[in-house]
């Protein structure tokens, strides 16, 4: 299927329809209640109400798209920028300046500056740093001790992070201020933007405080990065040099604040997502034993019973596609955000100018109408035989088109070895207190994963 193929004719104006709006709503909260509420449910639900439906949170009007094909038309099209309810939550973290909200001549800017870090031929210089932090994961874990998989997979996900791209030692304390920060702030940036009451949220209430301490130690901890860097005077081949030299489109060094949003865009988004990935693949191989033990023996094969390299990686296709199988159903980034910059059309309807649309890769992915089998875990869906029955669209992890997650080989690769190590070195058992329940905020995760670690 191509974009051209999703929508051959545009529409006159004259015939194009106005999206219908979904039920349920009730005053000032409009749908943000029910989105609150049950996320999951009602972006799932929408698709019965059509190809692209109306929702209100709180006033505002929002079109929602519901299919694999509009999603990908939409990201391939210069109508749509990077804006809306999701990243305007995001802004007070991320700024207004980094490559992962701005738009247009800047963004572009900023890619070329980003990109060589992530070229696939850049990616088998960071193999031992990957090596070294998913062994040293494995060693912790040889007591048998029950495990803490969201400090766990934040820690490792962070010291990776830093380590390969800003050639920082990471330490460990550093890591949890990120992680318990983290966890504050995207659950209270969750809630601005589902339920949009902007004063209120400058009240001193106890949450409040709590989510703009978070905010101001994560930005702290940005600040100490770059310092330490400068004084050091030290330019190591690396993201944070690149970023230290980069030069704007007048020649003249980038200013201070659009380093600080990169190094932002770096550490905290990359880390959100690779760790709770991270705990959705534990969460897979302690509740599906089989799979664990296919990739086991998929290791094993490869390797011939020496420790897994990162050079093995990329003969590990079951290993992989158990990867992909796990952010399908469970993806970390469940809902994205675009807006409309003119007056335009998708799939036969009216989108304005202004118009906020949403859409969810959860909801999108375990689409019945795309997947056989929608709910079950099934990494062989994607064998070359049975993936290319799958919509085009319908399965893109690291999104499309300009907006393309730079990292995707990067985070890839990573998943890939992780998985690898931990199923070649243990088998996974919940234990009492665990709670593998979905917790929904800015990206998904196990709401408090407990595993006990069973050396193989």
């Amino acid at each position: 299927m191509t974009v051209e193929s999703v929508n051959p004719v545009t529409p006159v104006a004259s015939e194009l329809r106005e999206p219908p709006l979904a039920g349920g709503g009730v005053p000032l909260l409009g749908h943000g209640w029910k989105l609150a509420r049950d996320p999951l449910a009602f972006m799932s639900q929408l698709r019965d109400h059509g190809d692209i439906v109306r929702i209100k949170l709180g006033p505002k009007t929002v079109y929602a798209v519901t299919t694999p094909a509009l999603t990908g038309a939409m990201a391939l099209s210069p109508d749509y920028i990077i804006a809306g309810p999701l990243w305007e939550s995001l802004e007070g973290l991320l700024g207004k300046e980094g490559v992962a909200t701005a738009n247009g001549p800047l963004h572009r800017r900023q890619r070329r500056t980003i990109q060589p870090a992530f070229r696939l031929d850049a990616i088998p210089a960071y193999g031992p740093i990957m090596e070294e932090e998913t062994r040293a994961l494995v060693e912790r874990w040889q007591g048998g001790e029950t495990i803490d998989c969201t400090s766990e997979s934040f820690r490792i996900a962070v010291r990776v992070a830093a380590r390969c791209l800003l050639r920082g030692q990471f330490m460990d304390e550093r890591a949890e201020r990120l992680c318990i920060a983290l966890a504050s702030v995207f659950q209270g940036m969750y809630h601005r933007m589902v339920v949009p009451l902007g004063p209120l949220y400058r009240l001193p209430l106890p949450a409040n405080r709590e989510f703009n301490r978070a905010l101001a130690d994560l930005h702290l901890l940005v600040d100490e990065i770059v310092a330490e860097r400068r004084a050091s005077g030290q330019k190591p081949d690396d993201l944070l040099t690149a970023l230290l030299e980069a030069k704007d489109d007048n020649g003249d060094p980038i200013g201070e604040q659009e380093i600080h949003d990169q190094v932002v865009a770096i550490l905290t988004p990359g880390s959100e997502t690779i760790a709770s990935t991270i705990m959705s693949l534990l969460l897979v191989l302690a509740d599906h034993p089989e799979q664990a033990d296919k990739v086991c023996s998929e290791v094993r094969t490869v390797t011939g019973g020496r420790p897994v390299a990162f050079d093995d990686v990329r003969k590990l296709t079951h290993t992989n596609n158990v990867v992909i199988e796990a952010m399908r159903l469970r993806p970390a980034v469940w809902i994205l955000t675009r807006r409309a910059v003119a007056d335009t059309e998708l799939g036969g309807y009216r989108i304005p100018a202004g118009a906020d649309i949403v859409y969810s890769p959860y909801a999108i992915q375990r689409d019945p109408r795309s997947y056989e089998r929608h709910l079950e875990f099934d990494p062989d869906r994607w064998l070359p035989e049975r993936s290319k029955d799958i919509p085009k669209y319908a399965m893109r992890p690291f999104s499309v088109g300009n907006r393309k997650c730079p990292s995707d080989h990067f985070s890839m690769a990573l998943l890939t070895l992780v998985t690898a190590v931990l199923a070649d070195g243990f088998r996974f058992e919940q234990v009492p207190g665990s709670v593998d329940e979905t917790r929904v905020g800015i990206t998904l995760r196990p709401q408090r994963l407990r595993l006990k670690p069973v050396p193989r």
